[in-house]
Order: structure tokens, then C-alpha cells, then sequence
């Protein structure tokens, strides 16, 4: 089992900015891809950004693109989500997710390993 922590989550005014942490912890996998999804009142969860393994690739949902960037650290058990230039629509609850393997996908259930979620606000 792999446990991930989320932390950074609040509130924001629009055009700022804030950092959201996931730290994994559990059994060591040889790789593992680290996305983030979100989930606003009444829609679908959607994913927002995934970066593999090494941090080489990285791979952004259409709605966030060019404002929100992901790394990881060096140890590979936190990755973190720059979140820039914020609009009330990127208002949800963000969840750190992790997959075996150097796949970045883009569907929910190809994740094996969820966060309990960190609430992000964007007030107008």
C-alpha cells in the first residue's frame, strides 16, 4: 500500500497563487506516476496534471495548462503543484493520486492510490 498526504490546500483571491504538496509514504514501488485530479460540487473528477517517475515528463489538463506547473523532489516522495494565475473555475477539492509505472494517464481509475483530498478556494 501506498499512503499520500495532500497539504497546501485554501483560500485564494483570483490571479493568485498557491502550492499544493503530496507526500507518498508505504511501500517502496519501483516507479510510480504522481497526478493530480480535482472535483468541484456537481461534476466529474478531472485530471489536472501527472509527473512521471524521474520528473522528465509531465503531462497538464487542457484547463490548466500554461498556469499550473508539477515537480517533484529529489527523493521522489513529494510532488508538488504550482497553481498560478487562479480563476474562481479552478475552485475544488484536489487529490494527489499514484499509478505504477512511467504512464501519465489521464482516467481516474487507472490510479491506484488516492489522498483524502485538500480543499482550494479562488474567490472573484
Amino acid at each position: 500500500q501506498v499512503q499520500l498526504v495532500e497539504s497546501g490546500g485554501g483560500l485564494v483571491q483570483a490571479g493568485g497563487s498557491l502550492r499544493l504538496s503530496c507526500t507518498a509514504s508505504g511501500r517502496t514501488l519501483t516507479s510510480i506516476v504522481m497526478g493530480w485530479f480535482r472535483q468541484a460540487p456537481g461534476k466529474e473528477r478531472e485530471f489536472v496534471a501527472g509527473i512521471s517517475w524521474s520528473g522528465g515528463s509531465t503531462d497538464f489538463g487542457d484547463s490548466v495548462k500554461g498556469r499550473f506547473t508539477i515537480s517533484r523532489d529529489v527523493y521522489k516522495t513529494t510532488a508538488y503543484l504550482q497553481m498560478n494565475s487562479l480563476k474562481p473555475g479552478d475552485t475544488a477539492v484536489y487529490y494527489c493520486a499514484a499509478r505504477a509505472g512511467s504512464y501519465i494517464a489521464h482516467q481516474r481509475h487507472e490510479y491506484d492510490y488516492w489522498g483524502q483530498g485538500t480543499q482550494v478556494t479562488v474567490s472573484s
